[in-house]
């Protein structure tokens, strides 16, 4: 069986798109999943993303990690499935969708894509670190020369920790550049290693940035391994909302490859 497929990254978060908005539904197996996401024997991938038609919204979006199971909002696979459905004309500038963590609104501008975030009304600070829900589970350790970090070794070591280890969690690691910017680097739950960009990533820690600096600033650039980022949002003690992402979605190509029944 061939299948059709696009790959797209958001700020190098890879993914394989797969459009199912007009055709046959195929469902995937964990183990197909992991072939296609292998960089070495498949196409190679963080994740892969479903586009299905939606009853209650303009399109689904239905996301695995590379590990081939289902997992919980992807912030930069959600610009990536937007630009998409925008390219193959299901869409117009502005759209809402139906991700696992619920709606969101988006809109489109010469490939920026600005992506509305789930609100967050919780941020736990433990041991001088913040974990936080924006939609995927985040812990964010606050750090100084961020570029000579060991983030998989480092990362890997809270992820599996007793605390965490169960229902595993994204731990980004932050450095303050100024008033409003900072570095972010992510080991993420799922591919089990540092990816070059986390969107839920970086509005988890723009938000905890917000609380360990209490400065008035609620628009943060930021710096990722694969590229630039904004996250704007408004501020009220704990609770955040109008929380918007906002950064580069791309094509790399298109193709088709066999896949195993």
């Amino acid at each position: 069986m061939f299948i059709k497929f696009t790959k797209m990254q958001g700020t190098g978060n890879d993914f394989i798109m797969l459009d199912q908005f007009a055709s046959e539904q195929i469902e995937l197996s964990k183990e197909q999943i992991r072939f296609l996401c292998d960089r070495k024997f498949g196409i190679g991938a963080d994740g892969l993303i479903i586009l299905r038609d939606s009853e209650t919204s303009e399109f689904e979006m239905i996301y695995y990690n590379a590990d081939g199971l289902l997992s919980t909002m992807c912030g930069n696979g959600g610009r990536c499935i937007v630009k998409l459905a925008y390219d193959n004309r299901y869409i117009d500038e502005n759209t809402y969708f139906h991700a696992p963590d619920g709606t969101h609104k988006a809109s489109i501008e010469s490939d920026i894509i600005s992506l509305h975030m789930k609100d967050v009304d919780t941020v736990t600070s433990v041991n001088d670190c913040y974990i936080l829900n924006s939609g995927s589970p985040h812990y964010v350790k606050f750090v100084n020369d961020l570029d000579f970090l060991d983030v998989h070794f480092e990362g890997a070591k809270i992820r599996n920790s007793e605390a965490f280890k169960k229902d595993g969690i994204n731990v980004n690691f932050i450095e303050i550049l100024n008033d409003n910017e900072f570095k972010v680097r992510t080991y993420e739950r799922g591919v089990e290693a540092e990816t070059l960009s986390c969107g839920t990533g970086v509005t988890a820690a723009a938000i905890a940035a917000h609380v360990k600096t209490g400065r008035l600033t609620n628009k943060w650039n930021i710096i990722t391994k694969g590229g630039p980022l904004k996250v704007e949002f408004n501020a009220n003690g704990d609770n955040f909302s109008k929380i918007i992402l906002i950064g580069l979605a791309e094509t790399v190509f298109e193709g088709k490859i066999s896949l195993i029944d």
